[in-house]
């Protein structure tokens, strides 16, 4: 695969210096922008796939002569990646019902490494993505990378509470995140601090502030737009974004 990345932004242009895309023989993660700028960095980064080529670069006027009158001037860094999906955060999802199943449908599509976990195999069988079939999901969190997020959308709420726990005894996890209520926050807060743990990184509901509406795509989509928001912020700033 090929990374294009703009390392040079003047005037005014569509991305940003540091803005990038993933082009592969057949298809494209990311954007520098759209347009014609795009197009010709796509034609040129598959260019180098099919003949071989480690590195270009491309200085592009965003002007008249290529259709797209930005009138700034970029450069751009193609260079070739080993495909790996290490390099993007681990998310996993615990639980497999409505919510859950439509999240990790969701997030398929984005820059993420997905995994939906419960000890459920007929509701994991309706799942679309990667999934785990375990009656152990706590060891999961133990083993999660630095910088992982958990959301917690179970059937049972003292699973949740317990998962929720595990999670909140890590200090290097991106995010965390619990489906219910006001009511059930301060519940788990209570819970929390009864086994010296602080409840404050801990964002439930999930997907709030959005909308009131319940139905389960819905509440997946504002905690999809949620959770990469963190994230995308977190890369940056190498912090929890709810700490």
């Amino acid at each position: 695969m090929i990374r294009v990345r703009i390392i040079s932004a003047r005037g005014s242009t569509p991305r940003e210096a540091g803005a990038e895309m993933i082009v592969t023989a057949h298809a494209t993660q990311g954007t520098i922008g759209g347009g014609q700028l795009e197009y010709m960095a796509i034609d040129r980064a598959r260019q180098m796939l099919a003949r071989g080529e480690a590195a270009a670069r491309m200085d592009i006027p965003l002007g008249p002569e290529i259709g797209q009158c930005c009138g700034g001037r970029v450069v751009l860094a193609l260079d070739r990646q080993a495909a790996t999906p290490e390099d993007r955060p681990d998310v996993l999802i615990f639980g497999a019902g409505h919510v859950a199943r439509a999240l990790s449908a969701l997030m398929q599509h984005l820059p993420v490494n997905t995994l939906l976990i419960d000890s459920r195999a007929d509701e994991l069988a309706r799942a679309t993505g990667p999934t785990l079939l375990t009656p152990l999901p706590e060891v999961q969190i133990r083993a999660a990378r630095p910088g992982s997020a958990v959301i917690i959308l179970t059937h049972d709420h003292a699973l949740d509470f317990l998962l929720a726990a595990e999670a909140l005894a890590r200090t290097d996890l991106s995010y965390v995140g619990m489906i219910g209520s006001a009511t059930k926050r301060a519940q788990f807060g209570r819970f929390a601090r009864d086994r010296g743990i602080d409840p404050a990184p801990l964002t439930c509901p999930i997907g709030a502030g959005f909308s009131r509406d319940k139905r389960p795509e819905i509440i997946a989509a504002f905690t999809a737009a949620e959770l990469m928001a963190c994230l995308t912020a977190t890369q940056t700033k190498k912090t929890a974004c709810n700490s």
